[in-house]
């Protein structure tokens, strides 16, 4: 190989790398451009999964606070139930030892 055809195929290497070289930027510019749609569609999107996850906070609050005054309400409800029932259990005390009384009083 003498020194003109060194020349040439070393041109000719060079020349394919650059063309090589230009293809990769034009395909990595090409799958990396954004229109400005795109970006309008992303940011409407980012808008509203801001709002979704305010109006989530505001149904777990809302959620948690309803909770709360009916874990309340069961609370006084039982205590009530309880108040209830140990009034019953004296009253039906109280009833048994009146009939014993009148049953005494009749049979003496």
């Amino acid at each position: 190989m003498n020194r003109g055809e060194f020349i040439v195929v070393t041109a000719i290497i060079l020349f394919v790398a650059f063309c090589l070289g230009w293809f990769a930027h034009w395909l990595v510019h090409r799958f990396r451009r954004v229109s400005q749609a795109d970006v309008d569609q992303l940011e409407r999107m980012s808008q509203e999964l801001h709002e979704a996850e305010e109006t989530r906070d505001q149904a777990i609050t809302y959620l948690q606070q309803r909770e709360a005054e009916l874990t309340n309400q069961l609370v006084q409800t039982e205590a009530e139930l309880r108040a209830a029932m140990d009034g019953l259990r004296e009253a039906r005390t109280e009833a048994e030892e009146m009939r014993t009384y009148v049953e005494r009083m009749n049979g003496a």
